[in-house]
């Protein structure tokens, strides 16, 4: 089920009403047969592949506690090729395939291993990450195992987070299924008003972005460079208000009800270096690679050279995390680049700030530290945003040629796009160094808050693209 549906707000209605007026022993149920409808919306019969990794998971939960010595071990490794077996079948196995085909015809062999005719079940990779994170912790013995087999397939199946994130650990969700929330109105309208903050962002800035990205990205080969450059720093605004804005209205769907979710997105495009982006988007995929392979590697307890290693090869699998396509791969590889460049060239680069006096202008040492960021962040989202490898490349050439007439499309509509993107900017600079909070028009001066939200409400309505497509991460 989309978000931006009339579907979903008909849907959150019934089951945030129902949550209420049932007696807490029934809550949880009500919500895991809320979940499975909600998932089941998109295509029915992938509900058995999570219930079985879901049944799977919950039995070596068990054993994983009772268990002493390697056959803990075991147990883990089976839980985790499980889950990660369906995700390589479902997400991976195609890839894999096609370059294995064309590794094979470049030696003059022939590859008779069939393609599979199977969709990709929608967020798998997302419930696929909660649910190791739970057996990791229960082997790490830093989670009791779940006895209520129904609590922990809400735990995975939570349907605010279900498809694109926040990916939940079991210490933050588990425990707060056996809570009784109780109706608080103060609670109840600030998940609402981050709800709509969500929506607006998604409906109103990235969706009307993505109509001239799209334009442009899919044809890069008759757009000039300046236009190609125009369309990677919309398409950096709208992957941003698409994403944020589902994990706003996730974490205030979740909020209205009493369950708090954690931040997922804290202004990144404020992000003073590459190091400091990751710290504020996608803060729970972050943290999981960090938490689950990056230290397991060893972290930065190791030697240089390997401590670079353990940065780049991180990234390059979250990039392969993100999808099946070398254009990911690629934009995983940039993203660990940039990290390793900047421990290699950290001290060159406080010289060079000290000799040309930035140090003493504070103010414009942050402004080109986050104007820098952000252009690294933009020539990384060129190939994730290519249809191709290909495309990605051939965009960078065009982009540096910098040749071209600008296109322009619906002027009104570029406008509009300009326009949008400076209003996001003016609210969130005021978060990030007035107001420090993730509701966007918080004022001392009650009425002027209220109306502020009203008139989100209005513009939604009056130009909010309605066409219930997709929210990108939906594809992972």
């Amino acid at each position: 089920m989309l978000f931006n549906s009339l579907h979903f707000v008909v849907f959150f209605i019934v089951v945030t009403t129902l949550y209420f007026v049932l007696p807490h022993r029934y809550r949880w149920f009500m919500l895991l047969v809320a979940s499975c409808y909600f998932y089941m919306v998109f295509v029915p019969i992938y509900i058995l592949i999570l219930g079985g990794t879901i049944i799977v998971d919950y039995f070596a939960g068990i054993w994983l506690e009772k268990m002493e010595g390697k056959g803990r071990r075991v147990f883990l490794i089976a839980s985790l090729v499980a889950n990660i077996g369906v995700l390589a079948v479902f997400k991976y196995y195609n890839f894999l395939n096609h370059n294995l085909s064309v590794l094979l015809n470049s030696f003059g062999y022939r590859n008779s291993i069939p393609n599979l005719s199977i969709l990709l079940p929608i967020g798998l990779s997302f419930h696929t990450f909660q649910a190791m994170s739970y057996t990791i912790e229960v082997y790490r013995r830093k989670q009791k195992a779940e006895k209520n087999f129904g609590i922990y397939a809400l735990y995975v199946m939570f349907y605010p987070q279900l498809v694109a994130g926040p990916i939940e650990r079991p210490q933050n969700m588990l425990h707060q299924f056996y809570e009784k929330h109780s109706f608080d109105f103060k609670r109840v309208v600030d998940g609402l008003k981050l709800m709509l903050w969500g929506f607006f962002i998604k409906l109103v800035i990235a969706d009307r972005l993505a109509i001239y990205v799209n334009a442009v990205y899919n044809n890069p080969d008759k757009h000039s460079g300046f236009t190609l450059a125009l369309a990677t720093v919309f398409f950096a605004f709208q992957i941003y208000c698409d994403f944020s804005g589902y994990s706003n209205i996730a974490i205030g769907a979740a909020r209205v009800m009493g369950f708090k979710l954690m931040t997922n997105f804290n202004r990144p495009y404020f992000s003073r270096t590459i190091s400091e982006f990751w710290k504020r988007w996608h803060i729970s995929l972050s943290t999981w690679f960090t938490d689950y392979l990056y230290i397991p590697l060893g972290g930065n307890r190791v030697s240089v050279p390997r401590w670079y290693f353990n940065l780049f090869f991180v990234f390059l699998v979250s990039g392969l995390w993100h999808g099946a396509n070398w254009t990911f791969i690629i934009w995983g590889a940039i993203n660990g680049f940039y990290l390793v460049f900047a421990l290699v060239t950290a001290k060159w680069r406080n010289k060079l700030t000290a000799f040309v006096g930035l140090d003493r202008q504070p103010s414009l040492h942050r402004f080109l530290q986050i104007f820098t960021t952000f252009i690294l962040a933009c020539f990384a989202w060129i190939f994730f945003r290519a249809n191709s490898a290909d495309d990605g490349f051939l965009i960078v050439r065009r982009i540096f040629e910098f040749q071209g007439p600008l296109y322009i499309g619906d002027l009104p509509q570029l406008a509009y796009c300009v326009i949008s993107i400076l209003f996001l900017l003016l609210v969130e600079m005021k978060q990030e160094y007035v107001i420090h909070t993730p509701l966007p028009f918080q004022s001392r001066y009650w009425l002027k808050e209220q109306l502020a939200y009203v008139m989100l409400i209005i513009i939604i309505l009056l130009i909010g693209v309605f066409d219930s497509s997709q929210f990108i991460y939906f594809q992972f």
